[in-house]
C-alpha cells in the first residue's frame, strides 16, 4: 500500500472529521437524538406525529451541503467503478445491514463509538470485516 501524497489532506481531512463530531455532539445536546442518517430516512418512510421536519431539515442539509460547497470550491472529481446494477444491489444490501445492525456507519461509528457503547463497537467491527471481506472478495477473488 502507498500514500498518494499528491493528494493527501490530513489538515482538511481533520477539519471535517471535527465538524462531523461537533455536528453529531450538537445534534444529540440540543435533540437528544442520535444523528444516524439510516435512523432518520427511516423515519421518513413511516412518520410519527411532530416527528417530520427536523429529519426533512437533517436530510435537505446533507443535499445543499455540497452544492452550497460548489460555490465557494470546485467539488472533487467522482468517480464510480461500477454499473448501476452492482449499485442497486450494493444499496439494498446495505440497506438490509442497517436493519440487522439497528444502525448505520454514522450512528454506530460516529455516535456510538463516542459513547463506548459496546453494542456499537461489535456493530462497526462488523461493517469494517463486511467492508474488509467484500473488496478481497470483488477486486481479488472474482477479477
Amino acid at each position: 500500500m502507498t500514500i498518494d501524497w499528491a493528494n493527501f489532506t490530513p489538515w482538511s481531512s481533520l477539519a471535517g472529521g471535527l465538524l462531523i463530531g461537533l455536528a453529531a455532539a450538537m445534534f444529540l445536546l440540543f435533540n437528544g437524538r442520535i444523528a444516524g442518517i439510516s435512523g432518520i430516512v427511516g423515519g421518513l418512510l413511516r412518520p410519527a406525529r411532530g416527528d417530520i421536519f427536523w429529519r426533512i431539515a437533517f436530510v435537505m442539509g446533507l443535499v445543499l451541503a455540497p452544492i452550497v460547497f460548489s460555490l465557494i470550491a470546485p467539488l472533487p472529481a467522482v468517480r464510480v467503478d461500477a454499473d448501476n446494477t452492482m449499485l442497486i444491489i450494493a444499496g439494498l444490501l446495505v440497506g438490509i445491514g442497517t436493519r440487522y445492525g439497528s444502525g448505520c456507519t454514522s450512528g454506530h461509528g460516529i455516535c456510538g463509538l463516542s459513547r463506548l457503547s459496546p453494542r456499537s463497537i461489535v456493530a462497526t467491527a462488523a461493517f469494517m470485516l463486511a467492508g474488509f471481506i467484500t473488496v478481497l472478495v470483488v477486486r481479488h477473488l472474482l477479477n
